[in-house]
Formats: C-alpha cells, sequence, structure tokens
C-alpha cells in the first residue's frame, strides 16, 4: 500500500512538472528573447500594432521584451524603400524602452542589397538613430512611433506599391568600446 502511495506521489508531480515547464513555454512564445550575441531584434509583423488612418503619426508598434544583458545599444531600423536617397518620414521617429527615449529622423545610412526582407521595386535601407543604455534586466517594453508603421493585415500598401516606404524592424545591437 505504501509503495502503491509513493508511486501516485511520484506519478502527479512528474505531471505537474510538465504542466508547468508547458506554461513557462508559452509564457515565452509571447515575449522576444535578447540572442545570445546581446542583439535585440524586433520585427514590426511581430509587434502589437496601433494604426491611426486619421492621425498616422501616431502609429504604434510595441514589443514585450526580455532583456537578460544590460548595457549601451546603438539602435537600428530597417525600412522597405523605393527611394535609397530619402525614406521620405516625414516625422522623427521616437522608440521608448523602460525610461529611455530616442527620437531620430531616420536616413539611408545602409542599403542592404538582395535582402529577403523586402521585394523589388523595394529595398531594405538600415538607419542609425543613436544609442541608449538599458540598465535593468528582466521584462520590459519596447514602443516605436512612426507614421511609417502599418499593421500586418494592411501590408497590402506596400505590396501595392502606393507608399515610398514602411518601417520593418528595429535592431539594438550592444556598442563595444
Amino acid at each position: 500500500m505504501l509503495l502503491m502511495l509513493i508511486w501516485i506521489a511520484l506519478f502527479y508531480s512528474c505531471n505537474n512538472s510538465s504542466d508547468q515547464k508547458e506554461a513557462k513555454s508559452k509564457v515565452v512564445q509571447n515575449k522576444i528573447l535578447q540572442q545570445k550575441d546581446g542583439t535585440i531584434s524586433l520585427k514590426v509583423d511581430k509587434a502589437d500594432c496601433y494604426q491611426d488612418m486619421a492621425n498616422p503619426s501616431s502609429n504604434t508598434a510595441e514589443w514585450n521584451v526580455v532583456v537578460m544583458k544590460s548595457g549601451r545599444f546603438n539602435v537600428w531600423l530597417s525600412s522597405a524603400t523605393k527611394d535609397t536617397t530619402d525614406l521620405n518620414y516625414k516625422n522623427a521617429v521616437m522608440l521608448s524602452i523602460l525610461d529611455n527615449r530616442i527620437e531620430a529622423h531616420p536616413s539611408c545610412d545602409k542599403i542592404i542589397h538582395n535582402s529577403t526582407d523586402v521585394s523589388l521595386p523595394y529595398y531594405r535601407a538600415d538607419s542609425y538613430i543613436g544609442s541608449l543604455y538599458i540598465q535593468d534586466t528582466g521584462l520590459c517594453n519596447v514602443q516605436i512611433i512612426s507614421e511609417k508603421i502599418f499593421r500586418k493585415d494592411h501590408s497590402d500598401v506596400i505590396a501595392s506599391g502606393t507608399e515610398n516606404s514602411k518601417l520593418l524592424s528595429v535592431f539594438l545591437t550592444p556598442a563595444t568600446n
């Protein structure tokens, strides 16, 4: 009888731990994890987006990010563009993470040829918008505001060719001294 009670207790404890692992796995799926090299890669099509057709300058993309390594990060934006000399952003782009804010007007700092992120007639243009220091590790909210953010269900804007540019992603790369 005692052996049977031990077996039942062991069976339930094993099931509970696998349920907990499964629950943890689901929680991690809704968050962006910082890569081992320290890079944080945020794609707009994976974000929670708000699009205001009347005032596109308040279009917003948000991500929940798990920061494992703190430090100074260079912030890059990737855009799909037809014009590699001017991204046609009317307003500055604002990035907010924890208590840090960067506001900048993107320009074409790097043109990425043959990028799989875009198809002709668009090119991928990367823009350096500054650097920021992230002191705290753990879960944080990252928000970017720009008129060039389009919700996933409005991706036809780029496909139709009516827009000259669209914000694709944000990269935070560790700064090296």
